[in-house]
């Protein structure tokens, strides 16, 4: 089922009203014809014409670098006086309309799971694109960015495959954080988060619930609550609250109760869980946990909590990986075989335009 169709034609006085995303439109029109009538838009180049693949070794791939978005992005998360320069750049394997656009979670960068190598390998096979990016909050920047920054730049990026590479869809796989990222970004309602065709939540546990096992945790959480009380929300919170450098105001998203990065903890109640979670039953979903999750504490129901977040979704797609730890390092193939079956099944289908 793609409900997205649906809802892109019932809406498009809204996006008539946007200027920019309206040259978007214009321009997806324009081209829908000569794209057709060459037969297979979707048949693809590039590297995978060469006979090639997207793999060249272990831990090499093969691809384009891009940047997606502005030079940098100076202090806008940061504390105060702070200015940090960063680079939102994208890899993509394959050279196809198609993209699967994979978010890692905190400190995750590229190459952040083992499953992404046969995964870029059976997405060549389907002809489609992995597209791993690096946002502002990537590596060591989680800590001083937002869902909310993380949200703008994924838009940029969908944005310039649409502009730049005639992409016909996209699927957005989250990983551990990166689920946080994609619940919060379709409930923006971006103008080019109708181009998102299904998502892939994997690993989508609670950073609260896990920081709750360490011993500092609630001490750093009245600081972080305070700091934001007298308007330093934006301020360092002191090194032993992180690893990394991190303000009050992302730590207390990150650790404290119903914080903006709360959404998947089992003490939610139903209510709360549809509040976080129910606007994703619009998009085709699929949740892969793992069993075995290391940063799930022992006394959760994982069976019992994955069910609860498929229903809060509206029915999404529940994927139990047996002895999965939380990267599914241990169940790669299982993994790979998910999401290839679950993109097949929902994905968009060769000249599918989401804007028609």
């Amino acid at each position: 089922m793609n409900s997205l169709s649906t809802s892109a034609s019932s809406n498009s006085s809204v996006s008539s009203s946007t200027s920019w995303f309206s040259g978007i439109v214009r321009g997806r029109l324009d081209k829908s014809s000569s794209l057709k009538m060459a037969g297979s838009s979707s048949s693809g180049g590039g590297l995978a014409s060469n006979n090639e693949g997207p793999i060249k070794g272990k831990n090499q791939f093969r691809g384009v670098l891009f940047k997606y978005g502005p030079k940098s992005i100076q202090g806008q998360f940061g504390c105060p006086g702070l200015h940090f320069s960063t680079l939102v750049v994208a890899f993509k394997t394959g050279d196809y309309k198609q993209q699967v656009i994979f978010i890692g979670g905190l400190t995750d960068g590229f190459l952040a799971t083992d499953y992404l190598e046969p995964l870029a390998v059976a997405l060549d096979n389907e002809k489609w694109s992995l597209v791993q990016l690096l946002m502002s909050s990537s590596y060591s920047g989680y800590g001083t960015s937002s869902l909310e920054q993380d949200a703008m730049e994924i838009d940029q990026l969908i944005s310039y495959l649409i502009n730049k590479e005639n992409s016909e869809g996209v699927v957005l796989l989250g990983h551990s954080t990166g689920c946080q990222d994609i619940v919060h970004y379709m409930r923006t309602n971006a103008a080019c988060s109708r181009a998102v065709r299904a998502a892939i939540l994997q690993a989508p546990v609670s950073d609260r619930e896990y920081r709750a096992t360490l011993p500092e945790t609630a001490a750093m959480i009245d600081l972080a609550t305070s700091m934001i009380k007298e308007g330093l929300g934006s301020d360092l919170m002191p090194k032993e609250a992180d690893p990394s450098p991190i303000t009050a105001y992302r730590y207390n998203s990150l650790c404290a109760y119903m914080g903006d990065d709360d959404m998947f903890s089992s003490d939610l109640n139903e209510h709360q869980l549809r509040m976080r979670l129910g606007h994703m039953s619009s998009t085709p979903c699929q949740v892969i946990f793992s069993m075995d999750d290391e940063y799930v504490p022992e006394y959760v129901d994982k069976k019992a909590l994955v069910e609860r977040f498929c229903r809060a979704m509206g029915g999404a797609e529940k994927v139990e990986i047996e002895y999965g730890n939380h990267s599914l390092s241990n169940r790669v193939q299982e993994a790979v075989q998910a999401i290839i079956d679950f993109v097949k099944r929902e994905g968009p289908k060769g000249w599918d335009d989401p804007w028609s």
